[in-house]
């Protein structure tokens, strides 16, 4: 019995990439939020509401780029050099965000340049990481399997729009996940945020839909060509039913219903995920590289594959056991104590 190893190792990508977007998303659309909040009262609450989770949120983002250079180097390597500088731009917020964090809860006589600071970091790194992405989903040039592109061939009105979307995206998990953990008068707010961000999102997933296949025919052939059309429209539909649900979820007041828009957000951001997925599958280096083309060799893969497959049932378990421990509501009285 063989094994579709490079198939295994995209799923693997696909899962991780996946975890880090929508656990990482809500801690970074907190920071998003962070000057529309009242006072600092209510940003201490929203930050205590992240503080044991939001690093090993990062794990992910690390385990991703580890798996991509272990299992498909190609990618890597034409990837990397392609988005040097969004990915530069990201690396920096997150590691000054990581400090506004720590030094937010100490630093009592600065402590609104922190927040200023946690709020900057969190912006340029959902809207580096959304570059990023619409910059992949164009396209990267490559000849003799190598970059052939320019330092900015990432800019472009495309990579721009999708930037701005993924920070509202990102709001809106920041938002929802603040609906579920706070209460009075924060979570009015949030609630409030919540329900013009994911009019946001819906108007932003419209344009994507919309534009993307005007960057490449296969994909606009893959969408609208018959069969595909009526196999593949459960997506679009499950997008608006899921936006429905959130928006009704937001709307009723209902105590004990309020992990609901969260949950429901994720399941659109895993649909839009699911989304591009189809778009672009099975090339890795859109347009044309696919993944068997950029994977290392089969023996590499597999060797990598035991260890991956080891370390990431244990993460799993730690990450549900974390959440379970930090269940429910949070007080004004717990977090980071000064």
């Amino acid at each position: 019995m063989s094994f579709d190893v490079p198939l295994i190792w995209a799923g693997v990508i696909a899962f991780v990439v996946a975890m880090y977007v929508l656990l990482d998303g809500f801690d970074l659309g907190l920071g998003v939020l962070f000057p529309f909040m009242k006072d600092e009262r209510e940003r201490d609450v929203a930050m205590n509401s992240v503080a044991p989770i939001w690093d090993f949120n990062e794990t992910w983002l690390v385990l991703g780029g580890a798996g991509l250079f272990g299992a498909f180097p190609l990618a890597y390597a034409t990837l990397l050099p392609a988005f040097y500088l969004p990915l530069l731009i990201m690396l920096i917020a997150l590691v000054f965000r990581g400090v506004a964090f720590e030094f937010r809860f100490k630093v009592h006589a600065h402590k609104p340049l922190w927040s200023l600071a946690f709020f900057l970091g969190s912006l340029f790194a959902t809207f580096a990481q959304g570059v990023v992405l619409g910059a992949f989903v164009q396209g990267v040039p490559v000849v003799d399997n190598q970059y052939a592109g320019g330092a900015f061939d990432w800019l472009s009105p495309f990579s721009l729009m999708t930037g701005v979307a993924l920070v509202a995206g990102y709001g809106l998990l920041g938002a929802t996940w603040l609906v579920a953990k706070s209460s009075g008068a924060l979570h009015e707010w949030a609630r409030r945020v919540a329900v013009r961000l994911l009019l946001a999102v819906i108007v932003f997933m419209g344009i994507v839909s919309a534009w993307v296949p005007l960057l490449n025919r296969d994909i606009a052939e893959r969408w609208f060509s018959w069969p595909n059309i009526l196999y593949l429209s459960p997506v679009p539909l499950l997008v608006g039913a899921t936006s429905l649900g959130i928006y009704r979820s937001l709307r009723n007041a209902q105590t004990g219903r309020h992990l609901t828009p969260f949950l429901l957000s994720m399941v659109m951001f895993l649909l839009g995920f699911l989304g591009l997925a189809i778009s672009l599958w099975p090339n890795l280096i859109p347009p044309d590289i696919s993944i068997y083309e950029a994977a290392a060799p089969p023996s590499s893969q597999v060797f990598l594959l035991v260890g991956m497959l080891i370390v990431l049932p244990i993460l799993l378990v730690y990450f549900g056991y974390t959440y379970w421990v930090f269940r429910g509501k949070i007080g004004e009285d717990v977090g980071y104590h000064h």
